[in-house]
């Protein structure tokens, strides 16, 4: 189908509508010229004055926008000029109610409500409440709206001779060193780094932007973890590098130990200048895990961690809609494994305490043929050893741990230091405790039947997020309150629209298992298309999601069919 060239006289145009039945909005979606240069297509009209915003796309070709060819030379530069724009124009929109924008919070993610081409163009994507008094068009103020408003929009937040070009490099190089930093991880054997001089600690539960005050302690590394490495743009630094294995994180109650693994668990993302965190990176393969009372499991091999059930259910095929907290776990970290995690975080604080130790006492109390259940504990050095999985534990309750550990960091009053010779010492001394499980057998890959993952409703397809705890998909609300590396609320959108994608491009087709799929999409994601693939889904607003939290909005999706 040829492409729709651009119309001139969107002001004509409203004026002649002005008055007219509000519906007749509708018949402006098209391309509209704005000037040189710059284009506004009307994607979707509002049906009434009380219906979700509309939807337009204001575009800004590449020497218009004017921006230096080496802000948007590659993928990652192009990510994170779109998004120091974004925010741009969120700011610059910040006093006009009608405009609708997804600026994102402290991570810089690929949004579909901005993006920078390979030309340098600028496309900003955003709702418009369009005006209607009394149900009828108001030509004027939906000119106003939709010409000069968006041109000053642009003009102020768009063009590279509107903003301070020190403050966009810095935007885009620290991104980049981000990006490269968490690239440069498995070549270096480590799963994280943590710079010296980072801050951690959040301001609160509700605001992720750094705590303030005298009591925030910048991170330094100990001597023995301190590695130096070398960034595009920031040149050598220096911190601490977080080794494959098993990596515990311990010390007293309050003094950082969780800061330090939720500072890793976001370490997956780039983060904006000044979070604190830019230079905290973890694997691009990471996954944190956690208990999940109620969850539902469609037919995980779970007989690593569950064996010999009382009423006889099969653990290699196993099936439940309300799984406690020790089998949600153990399904999570099986789901995590085939989906292609190689890092995960566990917090005994999140954790269900039978899945993860069985002390000697309690291997003294209750015999081994009475208890279904295989400790972590007696798997997690088999999970590295044989699979290249690697975990990282934060323990203050359970010294079994210190006998697998190959690292052990102690955090005082935020402050980290290597215990890993201590440890060692303390682990010397017998507990009589008794290894339940050789090894780890690793994962049956499953083959989801794609009719199980219907979008539509009514005919249509709903997919829209509640926050970050709700995926609403189809007929379904998919619970992800537990998936904790999910940002916002358009990134959960983004993973329904990613499940759409692996059905609608038929890379889940009965046949190929969830990791083969879930290849495929990340090839579609990371190719030409890029966020356009999703936009052919939906048009609302979205983050692009990484493999594992697709893959666990499918395995939570209590319509899901598994195919053997």
């Amino acid at each position: 189908m040829a492409r729709q060239e651009p119309r001139d006289g969107l002001e004509r145009e409203l004026e002649r509508l002005d008055g007219a039945p509000y519906g007749r909005y509708r018949g402006l979606a098209g391309a509209w010229r704005l000037g040189a240069g710059r284009t506004l297509r009307l994607v979707r009209a509002q049906a009434d004055p009380f219906a979700p915003p509309g939807r337009v796309a204001l575009r800004i070709d590449g020497r218009e926008a004017g921006f230096d060819p080496e802000l948007w030379a590659t993928p990652v530069r192009r990510r994170a000029l779109a998004g120091y724009l974004v925010r741009c124009a969120a700011r610059e929109a910040r006093g006009e109610r009608a405009y609708h924008l997804d600026a994102g919070g402290q991570e810089v993610l690929d949004r579909s409500s901005c993006t920078v081409g390979a030309d340098g163009s600028v496309t900003l994507r955003l709702g418009v409440s369009l005006p209607g008094p009394r149900r009828r068009i108001d030509g004027r103020e939906a000119w106003r709206l939709l010409g000069p408003g968006l041109t000053r929009l642009a003009d102020r937040a768009l063009r590279a001779g509107a903003l301070e070009a020190a403050r966009v490099r810095e935007f885009v190089e620290t991104v980049e060193d981000a990006a490269a930093l968490r690239a440069a991880l498995p070549g270096l054997g480590l799963v994280g780094f943590v710079a010296d001089g980072a801050l951690l600690p959040r301001r609160s539960g509700a605001d992720d932007r750094p705590a303030r005050g005298a009591g925030v302690v910048p991170f330094r590394s100990p001597e023995e973890l301190r590695v130096t490495v070398t960034l595009p743009n920031a040149g050598e630094v220096t911190g601490m590098g977080v080794p494959e294995g098993v990596t515990l994180i311990v010390g007293g109650g309050f003094h950082g130990k969780s800061t330090l693994l939720r500072a890793l668990e976001a370490g997956v993302w780039d983060h904006v200048p000044g979070d604190g965190r830019e230079r905290v990176a973890a694997r691009a393969d990471t996954v944190k895990l956690r208990a999940e009372d109620g969850r539902r499991v469609e037919r995980v091999d779970l007989h690593a961690f569950v064996d010999h059930l009382p009423g006889g259910a099969d653990t290699t095929d196993f099936s439940t809609d309300n799984a406690s907290g020790s089998t949600s776990q153990a399904a999570s970290l099986c789901e995590a494994v085939e989906a292609g995690a190689r890092v995960l975080l566990i917090d005994e604080d999140t954790a269900a305490t039978n899945l993860m130790i069985r002390d000697a006492r309690m291997q003294a109390l209750v015999a081994k043929e009475r208890e279904p259940l295989t400790p972590l504990v007696d798997s997690v050095r088999s999970l590295h050893r044989d699979h290249g999985v690697s975990t990282v534990l934060v323990m203050g309750g359970s010294g079994d741990y210190l006998d697998v550990a190959d690292r052990v960091i102690m955090m005082d009053a935020y402050r980290p230091a290597d215990a890993t010779a201590r440890a060692r010492e303390v682990a010397a001394v017998p507990t009589g405790r008794r290894a339940e499980a050789e090894s780890f057998p690793g994962v049956v890959h499953r083959r989801p039947d794609p009719a199980s993952l219907d979008a539509t409703a009514r005919g249509r397809t709903r997919i829209r997020s509640r926050g970050t705890d709700y995926l609403v998909f189809g007929e379904h609300e998919v619970d992800l309150r537990a998936v904790e590396q999910l940002t916002d609320g358009p990134q959960v959108t983004g993973v329904g629209l990613a499940v759409e994608l692996l059905v609608r491009r038929g890379h889940l087709d009965g046949r190929r298992t969830l990791a083969e799929a879930l290849d495929l999409l990340e090839a579609d994601l990371a190719g030409p298309e890029g966020v356009a693939a999703l936009l052919s889904v939906h048009d609302e607003d979205f983050a692009v999601p990484r493999r594992y939290e697709v893959a666990a909005a499918v395995n939570r999706l209590r319509a899901l069919r598994v195919l053997r």
